[in-house]
């Protein structure tokens, strides 16, 4: 009896348990990406110059490091003697510094844009292919086979290809290439709640099949695609840039990152490594920020 007392008082002075620390590297994500959304919205409010203004000295460097100092003095005291360039100008005057942090305006736009729309496809397709299983829903998942067949990239130039080079066209390409996996992820999440206890229970109550697959089957089953959706959308970034590199994209002279690689390209032989280093850089941490943070949703999602 002394020993269960002694067990009893011994868990009850047990630690609760403690929360997961949230990791830096999450942290460092999640900031990133709210700065790149803020940037989307207001970016072009705050930078110091038009992103379409050609009027500088064509490939003007950015400034060195040993002068950064003075040159954050001048602007913030407003003693600066000239207009400063923090990442130069490229080959037809264009600020580069403006044009980096415009450029989420449109990138993430696309990006969020195509990915809610290939949302709204996909996940009502999967519910019906998961829920009602028969040959038109097989069909339907044959379909979806054959669009994932095809290299991405490719697909994508090809359909903004045959709609024309516009902002619209690239959403509605890569919307309809990231659709297919919204409807497998789906389906599959539906295929495994439809088999559980809440599906039979609402049955005897007499709900029908419809109502059982929206109202009960649906919430539960929505997870993986919102886990998924954070992948998408950088990955959208990076389609987006490539289709904007090879000309597909997005037209000059507007601020895209994809579209500024380019431009610089042809400059780096010459040793003018800032017009595609500045664009690169924003590009690798903003996808690499929404890969974190599916990541994190993942582990949580899995627990």
């Amino acid at each position: 009896m002394s020993d269960i007392t002694s067990a009893s008082s011994a868990i009850g002075k047990l630690p609760p348990k403690a929360r997961p620390a949230i990791s830096p590297l999450l942290t460092f994500a999640v900031v990133f990406a709210l700065g790149a959304l803020i940037l989307a919205a207001f970016g072009e409010y705050i930078v110091p110059y038009d992103p379409v203004d050609s009027s500088f000295i064509p490939n003007m460097p950015p400034p060195a490091l040993s002068d950064v100092p003075s040159l954050l003095w001048g602007t913030l005291t407003g003693t600066a003697a000239e207009p400063i360039h923090w990442f130069g100008t490229d080959s037809s005057g264009f600020d580069v510094f403006s044009r980096v942090l415009c450029a989420p305006r449109i990138d993430l736009s696309i990006a969020l844009a195509s990915n809610f729309l290939a949302m709204l496809i996909g996940i009502p397709f999967g519910l019906v292919a998961g829920y009602f299983r028969n040959p038109l829903t097989e069909l339907m998942m044959r379909v979806s086979d054959v669009l994932q067949s095809f290299p991405v990239f490719i697909s994508a130039m090809i359909l903004v290809a045959l709609g024309g080079q516009s902002i619209a066209n690239v959403i509605v390409a890569l919307s309809l290439l990231y659709a297919p996996i919204y409807v497998r992820l789906t389906r599959s999440e539906v295929m495994a709640q439809k088999s559980k206890g809440m599906v039979e229970a609402s049955r005897a109550l007499g709900q029908s099949e419809l109502m059982i697959a929206m109202k009960h089957v649906l919430p539960n089953s929505m997870g993986p695609s919102l886990v998924q959706s954070s992948v998408t959308i950088g990955f959208a970034i990076l389609l987006t840039a490539g289709l904007s590199f090879v000309g597909a994209g997005v037209r000059p002279p507007n601020p895209e990152w994809g579209l500024m690689i380019s431009t610089g390209a042809n400059d780096i032989v010459l040793g003018q490594w800032w017009t595609s280093v500045f664009p690169g850089i924003a590009i690798s941490l903003t996808v690499f920020a929404f890969a974190v943070i599916g990541d994190a949703l993942e582990q949580r999602y899995n627990r």
